[in-house]
């Protein structure tokens, strides 16, 4: 029987050897623990990058992330991601697909809808919670107190990812503005513990450029821009922003140079249901009862406005009798400097904006009737002081005209026309046209 061969001593010693050699060259190319459970020092952005497009499969990158480990009473891991881009279901706020729960990194749930508000509901991540039970339920998120804890801490996290956008990375701010600023917006009647936080990271088109690149302004921008003796943020709301820019109810402010907000998305009215002052500073309607302007008018202003609500005392009378149950009210006013009249709302009534945005949404709006001012210092008016036998058609005329400037909808567009037809006709046979 032949010998079975064997390698020598020597050689088995040499074979051991590169057996050693060849392990100390393996590397690993597969991390066995979650990213979130890393030390954040070992990571880079093209990590979280590219853990973010797995996660949701967004071809884009985040715009702001944020990585923590909280420890305390409750011990927990935030790894959460601001989008670039909102997705379609945006306004579904029964459908959120933000955060998905683990639990010692245990996958729980897709979508724990009980661990960010749901104005957040744009933010995308992970919770890691060391405290939760594996076998958690919707039902158990809802009532605990862990749960809450992490909620109201991821919140603030998020903010703080928002703040430093807008404050260090301002075009990253404004895309994040353009695709969620009016989900945000909803913070302002849901949060109320974080409503300061939330009122600075608000964004409005004004008065101040309306340029068609101008910048949104922030309401400490408006306040640091305020005249001297001015003590009021003055807004106007509009179905789009041409309609804002464009109200009658700017007239007096653009004289004076005061600037205005425009409001122009139709969370806006909700809105400022909750967002009353800013900086201590009241926010009032420029289109909603009397011009106040406090300490920016003068004593002579004052004082004019008197006589001339004096002279205009009949025709006032003659416009509220032929506008009886139309109008609250009429009266002279100093708001408008181009405009013959304009609608406003009195105090405590809804603005004709909501007014439309509710009929819009089939809802039945509060009645709601309007004050009629009048411009004292336009040519129409000046006219009917002396001549008042037509003050009937053109106070019909006035107030439908005032209703359209405002965006609103006439009861009978076509007894409007009939009736400016009329008037135009009857004005070229008296010239003789």
């Amino acid at each position: 029987m032949p010998l079975e061969s064997k390698p020598a001593s020597g050689d088995d010693d040499d074979t051991k050897a590169e057996e050693v050699a060849d392990a100390d060259a393996w590397e690993t190319v597969n991390q066995a623990s979650a990213l979130w459970s890393r030390a954040k020092s070992e990571l880079e952005e093209a990590d979280y990058h590219g853990f973010y497009r797995n996660l949701t499969h967004d071809s884009a990158d985040p715009l702001a992330y944020t990585h923590n480990r909280v420890e305390g009473r409750t011990e927990y891991t935030q790894l959460l991601f601001v989008p670039g881009k909102a997705p379609y279901d945006i306004w579904d706020r029964e459908h959120r697909r933000g955060l998905k729960l683990y639990v010692r990194r245990v996958f729980i749930m897709e979508d724990a809808q009980n661990l960010m508000p749901v104005y957040l509901r744009f933010v995308r991540g992970v919770i890691d919670s060391a405290d939760l039970p594996l076998n958690v339920s919707r039902e158990i998120l809802q009532e605990s107190r862990d749960v809450k804890s992490i909620r109201e801490g991821s919140t603030k996290r998020v903010l703080a990812m928002l703040e430093d956008l807008a404050e260090n990375h301002a075009d990253r701010y404004k895309t994040f503005w353009s695709e969620f600023g009016q989900v945000l917006k909803e913070g302002m009647g849901e949060d109320f513990a974080n409503s300061e936080r939330l009122s600075k990271l608000l964004r409005f088109h004004s008065t101040h450029d309306e340029s068609a690149d101008a910048a949104m302004v922030s309401l400490t921008d408006y306040v640091g821009r305020m005249k001297d003796g001015q003590e009021k943020i003055f807004y106007v709301t509009g179905d789009t922003l041409a309609a804002a820019r464009n109200s009658p109810h700017l007239e007096l402010f653009r004289k004076k140079g005061i600037e205005v907000l425009l409001l122009v998305d139709r969370v806006d009215e909700w809105m400022l249901n909750f967002l009353h002052e800013f900086d201590g500073k009241p926010l009032v309607s420029v289109a909603r009862g009397d011009v106040d302007l406090g300490k920016l008018e003068d004593e002579t202003e004052k004082a004019e406005r008197e006589k001339v609500a004096d002279e205009f005392k009949t025709l006032v009378d003659g416009v509220r009798a032929a506008l009886d149950g139309k109008v609250k009210d009429v009266r002279v006013t100093n708001r408008l400097t181009d405009s013959a009249a304009c609608l406003v709302s009195d105090e405590g009534d809804i603005s004709g904006n909501l007014e439309r945005l509710l009929k819009q949404a089939g809802q039945k709006a509060p009645d709601r009737k309007p004050i009629l001012e009048i411009n004292p210092t336009h040519p129409i008016l000046r006219h009917l002081v002396g001549s008042p036998g037509n003050v009937p058609e053109w106070s019909q005329l006035l107030f439908d005209q005032s209703m359209l400037a405002e965006g609103g909808q006439l009861e009978d567009p076509a007894g409007f026309v009939k009736r400016q037809n009329d008037m135009m006709l009857a004005l070229l046979l008296k010239s003789g046209g």
